[in-house]
Formats: C-alpha cells, sequence, structure tokens
C-alpha cells in the first residue's frame, strides 16, 4: 500500500466498548467476552489500528449507546435487548475499551442503530477526506460490524474486514458472518495480512 493508498483508506473500529466485550460488560454471560479472548480481538484491532495511523490512515471509533428514554425503539429484538441497561450515555460500558483509547487526531462518533452509516456523518466525512477503502475491526461480528460492512459497500466503498479483529457472540457466530453472510460484500483477511499492507507504505 503507498502512501497515497494510506490517506485515502480509513479504519473504523466498531463498538470495541466495556458491555460488548470486556469479562465484566454487560453481555459477558452471551460468549462476547469469551469470544473475544479467543480472537484476541484487542490486541488484534489495536495491531491494525496502530499500523494504520503510522500509516496515515485516518481512525474512526464508533460507539452504540443507548439514550434516556425510549428513543432507541423496540421495534426489533436487538433494540429490546440494548434497552435492558446496557452502553447507557456516559457510562463504563459504554467507553471504549482502556487499550483501543482513542488518540489525538482519531475521530468518536456515537450512534444508536447498528450501523456507523445510520446515525453519523461518516458517509460525509470519508468522501471530504477523499476514502475509497475502509478496513473493519469490532464486534459483534454477526450484528453491527456486518451492519456497517453492508453498508460501506452500498455506500461505494471497498470493504476490507479483518476477520481475527473482529469477534462475536460464539465461533457459529463468528463462522456465519466470515464464511457466509459477508463473502460477496467484502474482503476478508486476518491482522498480519493487514498490517503487513500497511507497513508497505513505510
Amino acid at each position: 500500500m503507498s502512501s497515497t493508498e494510506s490517506r485515502t483508506t480509513a479504519i473504523l473500529v466498531v463498538d470495541m466498548q466495556n458491555d460488548t466485550i470486556h469479562r465484566q460488560g454487560a453481555f459477558a454471560d452471551s460468549g462476547a467476552a469469551a469470544h473475544a479472548e479467543s480472537q484476541n480481538v484487542i490486541a488484534n484491532a489495536k495491531a491494525v489500528v496502530d499500523a494504520a495511523r503510522s500509516a496515515g490512515s485516518q481512525i474512526f471509533h464508533n460507539r452504540i449507546v443507548v439514550y434516556p428514554g425510549a428513543v432507541g425503539g423496540a421495534n426489533a429484538p436487538v433494540f429490546q435487548m440494548l434497552a435492558g441497561g446496557s452502553f447507557a450515555v456516559g457510562s463504563w460500558g459504554a467507553q471504549i475499551v482502556d487499550e483501543l483509547e482513542p488518540q489525538d487526531g482519531d475521530i468518536v462518533l456515537d450512534r444508536n442503530r447498528m450501523s456507523v452509516f445510520n446515525g453519523t456523518a461518516i458517509d460525509t466525512m470519508l468522501r471530504n477526506l477523499g476514502v475509497t477503502k475502509v478496513v473493519v475491526v469490532g464486534a459483534w461480528t454477526n450484528m453491527a460490524v456486518e451492519h456497517t460492512v453492508r453498508d460501506a459497500a452500498d455506500h461505494g466503498f471497498e470493504v476490507t474486514i479483518v476477520s481475527d479483529a473482529t469477534s462475536s457472540l460464539s465461533a457459529e457466530w463468528q463462522e456465519g458472518a466470515l464464511g457466509f453472510g459477508l463473502l460477496n460484500v467484502a474482503t476478508i483477511a486476518d491482522t498480519a495480512t493487514v498490517i503487513a499492507s500497511f507497513g508497505a507504505a513505510e
């Protein structure tokens, strides 16, 4: 990847929050924390972010948050699930995990829908930066990550999803998303491959 390609590539870090993947988070009992650990997802996502940042790519951190009241809606089971006290805006659970704390120059966007492209200005921001490619890491692969990848492709971006820098509720859910749902939507690559591509810009 040339330096120009690095500048036209952005990293989307999706929902790397305490409630999503931390062993003390709201969904730890669902298997989410255990699967995140089995994927080494925090370390792998950080490695991708660090390599991309060093190469000059823009980093976007995206958080799902739940606001007071019923503004999140209950039209789908996933939104009913989120309404149970998790991801409350301003709470520890909604915070990005310490290891991926945003750095100067990173952009943090909050939303209350599944896709990063629904409820934020990320499409406009990416286009203003001249970005044509996005690399997606985060959780959960079969939910917010998949929604984001599909929308990114529909918005005209070339998408790479990092297979071991994403995690879900279980290996089965992970395979369902990567092995079936996203095969015709994005390039699927592992952390080492993605890091190597950024290293070529140095």
